[in-house]
């Protein structure tokens, strides 16, 4: 593999595991030939491309990662949904340069987001728990690789697996094809 002119930027993830799991290497590459695991989902204003690069394609014990590119403007984790049961989850804002910007929202309470705030590239927001959806600023995307714990090993890490908030029930995910 040869960087780029400028480089590659890493990111390092980890949760502990009882037991032990190959080292891996996944190319961006042969995730975006895949269509279980290299999916366009969503509708006009929700538009986004994902990309699934440790999944069912990696063995491991609790990760699960990939990355969201937005159509620019749109909302992305659409429908608003939770994982807490089974996940918790980061997300890195990615290649939105300035003045590139996004709104993330995270709460239980649909009346009174925990969190709603401004997130440029290199931001992260931690999802522990709640709905967590988020918008880009007309004009730009919000682009971001997200990271998930799966609370047991091995049972909780299944990608789209989601509860829907109950308002958005009716909207379809089109995460079903990753699972």
């Amino acid at each position: 593999m040869t960087p780029g002119p400028d480089g590659c930027d890493l990111a390092e993830i980890a949760a502990p595991v009882e037991h032990a799991y190959p080292v891996q290497f996944v190319a961006f590459k042969t995730v975006q030939q895949d269509p279980g695991l290299h999916l366009n989902v969503g509708n006009a204003s929700t538009h986004r491309e994902v990309s699934i690069l440790i999944g069912k394609n990696v063995e491991a014990g609790r990760i699960l990662a990939g990355v969201t590119f937005s159509a620019p403007g749109n909302w992305t984790s659409w429908p608003p949904h939770e994982h807490a049961a089974m996940l918790e989850e980061a997300y890195l804002y990615i290649d939105m340069p300035a003045p590139s910007f996004g709104l993330q929202l995270v709460y239980t309470d649909t009346n009174e987001p925990e969190i709603a705030t401004v997130v440029r590239e290199g931001d992260v927001v931690l999802m522990p728990q709640g709905y967590h959806p988020n918008v880009a600023a007309p004009g730009g995307s919000i682009n971001f690789l997200w990271m998930m714990a799966a609370n047991r090993e091995h049972e909780d890490r299944r990608y789209g697996v989601v509860n829907v908030q109950p308002e958005f029930a009716a909207v379809p995910s089109g995460l079903d094809k990753g699972r």
